[in-house]
């Protein structure tokens, strides 16, 4: 398929519409533009990752505000320390991630997205059906924590690396069922960490020319960015009412359709 950058009316309600999806459940998004940037656009996947991340970037930073606004009685405070801990971790495997990324074959690359969205649709489709309250399975000590966290966050921040995503879809299970943290307040946190993750992939793709065409910046990544910021904000505004569980449902089941389109466009 011929690379294409589509109309920046398109790109915006794309990005809308995934922005609304995404921050009613405390995730970027970016797995669901996946399809539309490789099937729709024809971009590769070499080039539609770090464009992903970028898009990413303007929702999580429209979606951490009004979140929080709309959540503001949660406290967050007590789990602070395990956060920062998988912050760290995500954020060195984003730097490296991204070095990995340029070397690896595009349809080398297709099979492994492909496995993580379908991965990833399976877990969020479970999640639905799995009341999301836990204790923690790690034990009480701090070292232990802050150290499986890092860990965590290493698994995670390649996993953004790999598809331009904020991660929030791995965050928020390892919160809730590592570390006992409530759904809404994850859905929180996880943008804490997706944050600096995100913004590490941005630099190091940028020094790397991902980002030096300025055609795809002001036809895709600006619109699709505003489009997406402005759908974070209203998923945000609905999250306390959110149906969380038919959400789950469709978005896993998109993120598995996701994987489809991508393996067949490499295929």
């Amino acid at each position: 398929m011929r690379e294409r950058l589509g109309s920046p009316a398109t790109n915006a309600l794309v990005g809308f519409v995934v922005g609304v999806a995404g921050g009613l459940i405390g995730l970027g998004g970016a797995e669901l533009r996946l399809p539309y940037l490789v099937g729709f656009l024809g971009l590769t996947l070499h080039r539609a990752v770090p464009l992903n991340l970028a898009v990413s970037l303007f929702t999580v930073l429209a979606a951490i505000p009004t979140r929080f606004a709309a959540l503001r009685g949660i406290d967050l405070g007590p789990f602070l320390a395990e956060t920062a801990a998988i912050a760290l971790g995500a954020v060195v495997a984003a730097y490296l991630g991204v070095g990995w990324l340029r070397r690896v074959s595009g349809a080398a690359l297709a099979r492994l997205i492909c496995a993580l969205l379908v991965v990833l649709g399976l877990g969020m489709v479970a999640e639905a059906w799995i009341e999301m309250a836990s204790d923690g399975l790690l034990p009480a000590s701090l070292p232990v924590r802050l150290l499986t966290g890092v860990a965590f966050g290493f698994i995670i921040g390649a996993i953004s690396s790999v598809l331009g995503v904020a991660g929030g879809e791995v965050i928020i299970p390892t919160l809730v069922f590592g570390y006992g943290v409530p759904i809404k307040a994850a859905g929180s946190l996880s943008m804490l960490i997706s944050l600096p993750t995100v913004f590490t992939g941005i630099v190091r793709h940028a020094r790397a020319g991902a980002y030096a065409d300025p055609a795809l910046l002001r036809l895709l990544v600006l619109p699709m960015g505003v489009g997406s910021a402005l759908g974070a904000v209203v998923g945000g505004l609905l999250v306390s009412n959110a149906p969380a569980t038919t959400l789950k449902l469709v978005l896993g089941g998109l993120l598995i359709w996701s994987a489809q389109k991508v393996l067949t466009k490499h295929w």
